[in-house]
């Protein structure tokens, strides 16, 4: 009934929306992209800033795009094998000439959308770090897991689910709220039972270090990763790549299509995704591969211009997975390290994954405020076709079923957010940005607990009987924000902003027992519901100074949350269902300088950090109910700084180093176990390494400029500092490096490439649980990737 309401409500906010388009007149914009010889760059694409208008030059390099006023406006302009531009622009002139230098001559001028609207990079008092659609092939980043150091003090992995817990600044969590939040074109993946991690078909990739709040609301603690994938223009274009590793353990195919079905008016885009492996892991119980699946997946796209200064864009996306080794885990270090990737697990099974994201985004651009709607609609479906084991041992001891029919183990999840924004180029000293969120969730969970013919001799005291956790959660909220930017001079600017935002959460749970030869379960628990609720408030304050165009200075201050909630229920007794916990909040200041050389042939970032976690939540997964228990535990504080240098010293030659330090420790943490208090108060965060560095070189000659051949090299180094996973810091990784190589040719619209990943074979600890199941970072492995563009 909730989600119907809800629903009709949404929908009548934008029918209101859709029923006021109104055309409104304006001079259009024409001129052409050429190179720096004058020659014409044919697939150019030319977007306006925080307009909806954006179009690709044709052979000629010509471009048409309508204005809606006579304001100035700023263009990006972006071609491949050129480094992105930005210019600035009288709607009035015409015949307007953009020149854009080859990529090897200077770096990108950056655009990102941090502040929730499109600035340059490089004026933005934030630390962010941004990937192009270039960098995401370079660096082979083909899933969220794989930015690990490319943004400094970013650390992510999972345990073989392909659910990533994400760690910035040592703000971390891993409960399926997490603290980092993810937005895949514009849409919060909610948690991570709604999370699409693969990467394909890229536009680019922000990272925002630092807690988000005031503009993305819940779990954007420790900053916010945005992905921004490509969208449909006037000129039809496609992609095609294909990837295959060594001994047969992986490939993978990846191709997509754009194009208008009306010239400036329709148009659709389609891409897809299936990637197979074989995995690295061997069960020694039956002497076959564990970590085998399979995944495909789609991005959909039709997108509608009424009029030149309206937009809707209909996109839906999905990700179905077969898992065939959802946790590859063994029990001890030594044991991990020792034998590696091996282990010896009798329950086998395969983890059924589906997730779809459906959303319908509005855009207008009126004369004094661009509006923007979007409505989300999040589903994640996951099951265990056969028990899962949950002792990770040869033994009939422990397993978990969670394939209880439709209605079961389903995530629902709908969201809307309205924005209203200044518009562009008014010359006014003041710009703001406001809007409003609503969410509603649904997460019916039901999981039963199998002790097996061997559970005695685990010490479990029975056999032959499942146990049952039933539990059904609606979480309702609503947020509303606001932010203002002052110039207060044309080198000073101060930024100020404010987030409310409210939460419900209730939740029903029930327990059964069940020993075999019985017809009818136990009830353990009775239906018992309970409810919560809290509202938090996220402010922001930002004052940045501007020298020169080339340097910029900043200091913020900033907040964010986490959501709290109620207790699930588990078999533990000192551990009570709905019981509540409270949210956790980090405050956040930032001292930081950005500036240019050289004549943008050197960028320099630096930062320092420091923040404070209060009534920080600690995730313990509760076993054998494979259950995870927050709690509210003291004070965290993390501190450190930041480093992202880039630089392109000679034509066709960049340098990249990216380093942080973080330390990030526990200063008020006192726990029970065993009846005893046990103080942890000074010992470090998990999945926080102590430093995280990258250098990466790329070398890209010129084999024949007659026939348009270059080669390419690339070499990664990475280095990060020792990383403990449990709060008790027993389990520990110490130190270690990773370098990753790539080497092959382009040649016009196609490359291939050889690449090597872990070159040396480095053994280590990617993710651990507290209770000592350990999974290892991928081992060497090689491969060649072909890509052709069209």
């Amino acid at each position: 009934m909730k989600t119907r309401k809800m629903k009709a409500l949404l929908l009548m906010i934008l029918s209101l929306y859709c029923g006021s388009l109104v055309a409104q007149t304006g001079r259009s914009i024409q001129g052409r992209v050429l190179n720096e010889k004058s020659e014409p760059v044919e697939a150019a694409s030319v977007h306006v800033l925080n307009g909806s208008d954006f179009v690709i030059t044709d052979s000629s390099g010509n471009f048409r795009l309508p204005a809606i006023s006579n304001r100035q406006l700023r263009l990006q302009v972006t071609a491949t094998g050129y480094a992105a531009t930005i210019v600035e622009v009288n709607p009035k002139e015409n015949g307007l000439n953009i020149v854009i230098p080859v990529s090897g001559k200077r770096l990108d001028e950056v655009v990102v959308v941090a502040q929730k609207k499109e600035e340059v990079l490089q004026t933005v008092p934030a630390g962010i770090s941004h990937l192009s659609a270039r960098d995401v092939q370079d660096f082979r980043l083909w899933d969220n897991r794989d930015l690990t150091a490319i943004s400094p003090a970013l650390y992510s992995a999972n345990p073989g689910d392909n659910r990533n817990v994400i760690s910035i600044r040592g703000i971390t969590s891993t409960s399926y709220d997490p603290a980092v939040a993810t937005y895949i074109d514009g849409v919060n993946q909610f948690g991570l039972d709604t999370y699409i991690s693969p990467l394909y078909d890229i536009e680019r990739i922000e990272v925002l270090r630092g807690p988000q709040g005031t503009l993305f609301g819940r779990n954007a603690m420790g900053g916010v990763i945005n992905i921004v994938t490509r969208k449909p223009a006037d000129n039809a274009t496609g992609f095609v790549e294909a990837s295959a590793g060594q001994r047969n353990r992986q490939w993978r195919l990846s191709a997509g299509y754009k194009a208008p079905i009306i010239k400036q008016k329709l148009y659709f885009g389609i891409a897809g995704l299936v990637h197979d492996q074989r995995g690295f892991y061997t069960n020694d119980f039956n002497g076959k591969p564990y970590d085998k699946q399979i995944m495909a997946s789609g991005n959909y796209y039709l997108l509608y211009k009424p009029a030149h200064n309206w937009q809707l864009n209909l996109n839906f996306k999905h990700l179905n997975a077969n898992n065939k080794g959802a946790f590859p885990l063994v029990i001890g270090k030594d044991e991990a390290l020792s034998n590696p990737f091996h282990l010896n697990q009798n329950a086998t099974t395969t983890m059924q994954d589906n997730t779809l994201n459906a959303s319908l985004s509005v855009m207008h651009q009126a004369e004094k405020f661009r509006f923007s709607s979007q409505t989300a609609f999040q589903q994640n479906k996951r099951i265990y076709q056969q028990p899962i084991d949950a002792d990770f041992s040869p033994l009939d001891a422990i397993s978990i079923i969670n394939d209880y029919g439709d209605e079961w183990n389903r995530t629902r999840v709908l969201t809307e957010e309205l924005r209203l924004t200044s518009p562009e180029g008014t010359g006014s000293r003041v710009q703001w940005n406001t809007g409003l969120y609503l969410y509603y969730q649904k997460s019916p969970v039901r999981q039963s607990t199998r002790f097996g013919q061997d559970a005695n001799l685990i010490g479990i005291g029975d056999s032959l009987f499942t146990t049952t956790n039933i539990s059904i959660t609606h979480n309702t909220g609503a947020a509303l924000y606001g932010e203002l930017t002052y110039n207060l001079h044309p080198k000073w600017d101060l930024r100020g902003g404010l987030r409310a935002e409210t939460n419900r959460q209730q939740k029903e749970v029930s327990g059964l027992y069940m020993k075999d030869g019985m017809t009818e379960p136990i009830v353990t628990l009775p239906d018992t519901s309970a409810h919560t609720s809290y509202t938090a408030l996220s402010p922001r304050a930002s004052i940045g100074y501007k020298s020169n165009e080339s340097n910029y200075l900043y200091f913020s201050y900033s907040r964010g949350f986490r959501t709290g909630g109620l207790t699930e229920l588990s078999s533990d007794p000192s551990q009570p269902p709905l019981f509540p916990y409270d949210p956790e909040y980090g405050n956040n200041l930032e001292l930081g300088w950005k500036s240019d050389w050289w004549q943008k042939k050197l960028q320099v970032n630096l930062a320092a950090f420091y923040s404070i976690v209060n009534d920080a939540q600690v995730p313990t997964l509760q076993l054998p109910d494979a259950i995870t228990v927050i709690k509210n535990t003291g004070k965290l504080r993390s501190r450190g700084m930041e480093a992202e240098i880039t630089a392109v010293p000679f034509s066709r030659l960049q340098f990249q180093y990216n380093f942080a330090y973080t330390d990030s420790r526990y200063q008020d943490y006192k726990t029970t176990s065993q009846g005893s208090e046990t103080d942890l108060s000074g010992n470090r965060q998990v999945f926080t390494p102590a430093t995280t560095s990258l250098l990466a070189v790329q070398y890209m000659p010129v084999l024949s400029r007659k026939h348009s051949i270059s080669g390419l090299l690339r070499a990664e180094w990475y280095w990060l500092g020792t990383t403990y996973f449990d709060l008790a810091n027993r389990i520990r990784q110490p130190a270690y490096h990773l370098v990753h190589i790539r080497g092959g040719v382009t040649w016009k619209q196609m490359e291939a490439a050889l690449w090597v990943r872990n070159l040396f074979d480095t053994r280590y600890i990617s993710y651990a649980y507290d209770f000592g199941g350990i999974h290892l970072g991928d081992p060497s492995n090689a491969g060649i990737t072909w890509r052709m563009r069209f």
